[in-house]
């Protein structure tokens, strides 16, 4: 008897679990968890009466991919609004405090999206493609949730010109930094960037070792990667450790003798996608998220518009800088990476 108990037992808990699963969602909480083998056909529906989305993001190629999504979903518009990580956090708080809930889907770097989370901004959500993603590229949530999934890489590393270094001379991990033969002909990007990369040298190699790095005589350049990999192109610098490999990766393609290594540790300069914890159109911007993360969107990404996948293994080390901190604490660990790097090298 009690073997049949237990037997009719597991079947109603068996049958009660199938029944949540393919229960239709009631509110935006319960749609972004939801996980049906059903739900691309009902986030599409919803989308289809929603008839649009508001994109918030960074992306320089925004309109490619909005195009793209339009093609695969008809019916389903979407608005973009593309600014800078930091003033799309101020807009969004700004219309917050108005109560006018624009945005859907946010699609930026994550010192923004970690303010937007701190501040309850942002809708914890799943994706059946989430699985694919190792950890550290997904910022978790209660209940299994995510608060965001990274969509696209770019990889800072060694950049340097052929013609500028020699091979034997050439850095191919954080020790070669110290080559007698690099002394002066190394230049860094005073930017975000060349603070993660400092914490990534932190994190592999210590403080002391990176406090040798004052003596071969570093030059510091108040600009992004993309402006210093012009320089690298010229020859004006020969090496730098702060290159993004997509930048040289494209300046090669034009005929340019320059070429890019992966070091020790690379701090992924990332952009992830979330949900506004206000949208006016959940199902289309679940159904967004869903591929942008998703295979379609990934090789869009990864082909046509050269960034990295977090799906993809490149056969280097990969590292995550901001996952695991609160807002508070990602300003003052790069706080503390810029005042290294000032102190390493000259201006």
């Amino acid at each position: 008897m009690k073997t049949w108990i237990a037997v009719i037992l597991v079947s109603v808990s068996l049958a009660a679990s199938a029944w949540s699963q393919s229960a239709r969602p009631q509110t935006a909480a319960d749609l972004a968890k939801y996980l049906g083998a059903d739900r691309e056909r009902l986030l599409y529906e919803g989308a289809k009466k929603e008839a649009k989305l508001v994109w918030y993001t960074s992306l320089t190629p925004y309109k490619e991919i909005a195009k793209t999504f339009e093609s695969r979903y008809p019916g389903v518009t979407v608005e973009p609004y593309r600014g800078p990580a930091a003033n799309l956090a101020t807009r969004i708080f700004g219309e917050t405090q108005a109560k006018r809930y624009i945005a859907d889907t946010i699609e930026t770097s994550g010192g923004a999206l970690m303010l937007l989370r701190d501040n309850k901004l942002l809708l914890p959500y799943n994706s059946p493609h989430v699985g694919d993603y190792p950890e550290g590229s997904k910022e978790k949530a209660p209940g299994g949730l995510f608060f965001t999934v990274v969509d696209r890489e770019s990889y800072p590393g060694i950049g340097y010109n052929k013609n500028a270094i020699r091979e034997s001379d050439l850095a191919t991990s954080f020790d070669d930094l110290l080559k007698p033969a690099l002394k002066g002909k190394m230049g860094i990007s005073g930017e975000e960037i060349g603070n993660r990369v400092i914490g990534a040298i932190l994190k592999t190699k210590g403080e002391g070792f990176v406090k040798k790095l004052a003596a071969q005589n570093i030059k510091l350049y108040g600009m992004p990667a993309l402006g210093l990999n012009e320089l690298i192109v010229s020859g004006e610098v020969p090496l730098t450790f702060t290159a993004v490999d997509s930048n040289i990766r494209l300046a090669a393609a034009r005929g340019a003798p320059v070429a890019w290594l992966a070091p020790d540790l690379v701090p992924v300069n990332s952009g992830s996608v979330a949900v506004f914890a206000h949208s006016q159109h959940p199902h289309a911007a679940l159904l967004f998220i869903d591929f942008l993360i998703g295979p379609e969107g990934q090789k869009l990404f990864s082909d046509k518009l050269g960034y990295g996948s977090p799906r993809k293994n490149y056969g280097f080390k990969r590292w995550y800088p901001e996952q695991g901190l609160s807002t508070y604490d990602y300003a003052e660990t790069i706080e503390r990476w810029n005042k290294i790097l000032l102190e390493i090298s000259r201006k």
